[in-house]
């Protein structure tokens, strides 16, 4: 009876308290008596409370790839989702049109990258096409060729944390015919594609049925857009014509031309002057044909309308083949989730400094399919002021703002942006600017901040700001845990306490500007250019270190390499 009421209270205990260890007791017969043997056990709520967090990544661009190399926390299970099942070295994608460097040599397979991962990570090859936000589900479907069987498969994943790093794709600015003529310069199938077309054109071109005129309308090929993908690609076509071609169809090198259109006054309009004079004197001498203030209006299968400013009037233009490289637009997708979350007045997902898209706080968007909606000064400058003005004075003095310098620099970006600008040492010296001692209202507090949102700026759409921010948020995921319970970041001022996180903060590395003919431009931070032949081996060199492994290293070097001693490779493959 003593043993039976022992299971009973023991009983009582394991319902009485769930959340407990428990101790399961086992009565084994040992020599005429009962032993005893302890052993403990855990509860399922206990494996509750270690249950993974879900993460779902969207792509596999330059920013959804940094975040998971970068990604170091077991305590995730992280599931990529993308109809690329490889990473692709964007910026080589101008070399692999003309076979200066291999497709395959500037792609890593993502499942490289997610069997290295020390936690739950896995991938699956489809589309999202829709994010449903109320149940934390993204639905998806498969992109896999329909002669495999079955039809398109459609799924939804379950997310805590939702990564969009789908990029963008090309913006043809509504003008008529530029999707079903125009090549683009966004994917590898897209540079493959081209590569195609040009040895396409020539070797039409050398058919003995065909006339001069048409003969000279297959061989001009047309770029649209002056961006460094529009130059470097027309740079590279030019030096694939002269070194190459020129030697395998050496009857149609007089009529090859290579026509370069471009809306604005200059090229290269994001570089430095000196960079933009220099590419245009370049491709004066090599034969390229610049046309600035010339807007594409309309394309067809074999001329291209523009309106050229200076005039108003109307030109066209016979080509053999297009390139459109003019700019970037939101993905359907994105856009359908922008109307889902009332961003429908914008361009791109606005996001917030930590990168989370405005309004949903377990959203990220990362990357070209994002820009970060800075908060300006002027919207906040009385909370500021409140925040320092903690005797409710109403006036203050310099060193009573000692406290929130530092955060109000760090919470805008745009402050120590206009004290360079400024040439003033800090915001010590802003605010000494007035008066020497000077108490200092809130309407004075206006006045000195008053230009300083005119510094705001969004960020480039590029791969270096992509990266950047995919090692940021990856950081802020492994460092989740401590840093709420120990906020970094900066001082709310619109609430109390502190931001988890330190804001991403792009930091600006320079950027590159290949002309052909083995140079190139280079600026660099500190308002450094540099151009010509040295600058392209250190190109060479720089391009080399970013790729995402050994692998991809030694097949784009070995292509170069292969360049160099045989020539580019004319094969229609």
């Amino acid at each position: 009876m003593r043993g039976y009421s022992f299971f009973q209270r023991a009983s009582r205990a394991f319902n009485d308290y769930p959340h407990l260890p428990k101790v399961l007791v086992l009565f084994t017969v040992s020599g005429g008596g009962l032993a005893a043997v302890c052993h403990t056990a855990y509860a399922d709520a206990g494996q509750d409370d270690i249950k993974k967090k879900k993460v779902v990544v969207l792509g596999t661009g330059w920013a959804g790839t940094s975040f998971l190399k970068n990604l170091k926390d077991p305590s995730y299970s992280v599931q990529v989702v993308s109809p690329r099942n490889y990473f692709a070295f964007t910026p080589l994608l101008p070399s692999v049109t003309c076979g200066t460097v291999e497709a395959r040599s500037i792609v890593e397979p993502i499942r490289n990258m997610v069997k290295k991962k020390n936690f739950d990570a896995d991938f699956k090859e489809a589309e999202c096409y829709k994010i449903d936000t109320v149940n934390k589900k993204v639905h998806c479907k498969t992109t896999q060729p329909n002669h495999l069987g079955g039809g398109i498969e459609e799924f939804t994943v379950d997310y805590d944390y939702l990564v969009i790093a789908m990029g963008a794709q090309a913006n043809t600015f509504n003008t008529p015919g530029v999707v079903d003529n125009a090549h683009f310069l966004k994917e590898v199938e897209d540079a493959q594609r081209i590569r195609r077309t040009v040895i396409d054109c020539f070797e039409r071109a050398s058919l003995p049925s065909i006339s001069e005129e048409e003969r000279k309308r297959i061989l001009h090929f047309v770029v649209v857009g002056g961006g460094p993908a529009g130059v470097e690609f027309a740079a590279e076509l030019h030096d694939f014509v002269k070194e190459d071609l020129a030697k395998l169809y050496p009857a149609l090198k007089q009529y090859v031309r290579i026509t370069l259109l471009e809306a604005g006054d200059n090229i290269l309009n994001m570089f430095d002057k000196r960079i933009t004079a220099f590419a245009e004197e370049k491709f004066a001498r090599d034969g390229i044909q610049l046309k600035t203030g010339s807007m594409v209006v309309k394309v067809t299968d074999r001329d291209i309308s523009t309106k050229e400013r200076s005039t108003g009037q109307t030109v066209t233009i016979p080509y053999g083949m297009c390139v459109w490289a003019t700019g970037i637009g939101s993905r359907p997708v994105v856009m359908d989730f922008m109307k889902q979350i009332g961003q429908t007045n914008r361009r791109v997902l606005a996001t917030d400094e930590w990168l989370r898209v405005e309004g949903c706080n377990e959203i990220y968007a990362l990357g070209d399919c994002a820009t970060i909606n800075q908060r300006s000064v002027m919207e906040d400058i009385g909370i500021i002021f409140s925040k320092a003005d903690k005797n409710n004075s109403g006036t203050l003095r310099v060193d009573d703002f000692k406290e929130v310098i530092h955060d109000i620099c760090e919470r805008y970006p745009q402050v120590d942006l206009y004290l360079k600008k400024k040439q003033l040492k800090n915001f010590n010296a802003l605010l000494k600017n007035s008066e020497e001692d000077a108490e200092i209202n809130i309407k004075k507090f206006k006045t000195l901040l008053a230009e300083v949102d005119s510094q705001m700026k969004n960020l480039p759409a590029t791969a270096q700001v992509a990266a950047q921010q995919g090692s940021y948020l990856a950081d802020c995921f492994n460092r989740m845990k401590i840093c709420e319970a120990n906020p970094e970041g900066p001082m709310r001022f619109r609430g109390t306490g502190r931001h988890r996180f330190h804001p991403f903060r792009y930091r600006h590395l320079g950027q590159f500007a290949p002309l052909g003919g083995e140079q190139t431009a280079a600026q660099l931070p500190g308002d450094w250019v540099s151009i010509g032949h040295s600058t392209q081996w250190l190109w060479y060199s720089v391009y080399a270190s970013k790729l995402v492994s050994w692998r991809t290293r030694v097949l784009v070097v070995s292509d170069w390499v292969r360049r160099f001693t045989f020539g580019r490779d004319s094969s229609r493959i």
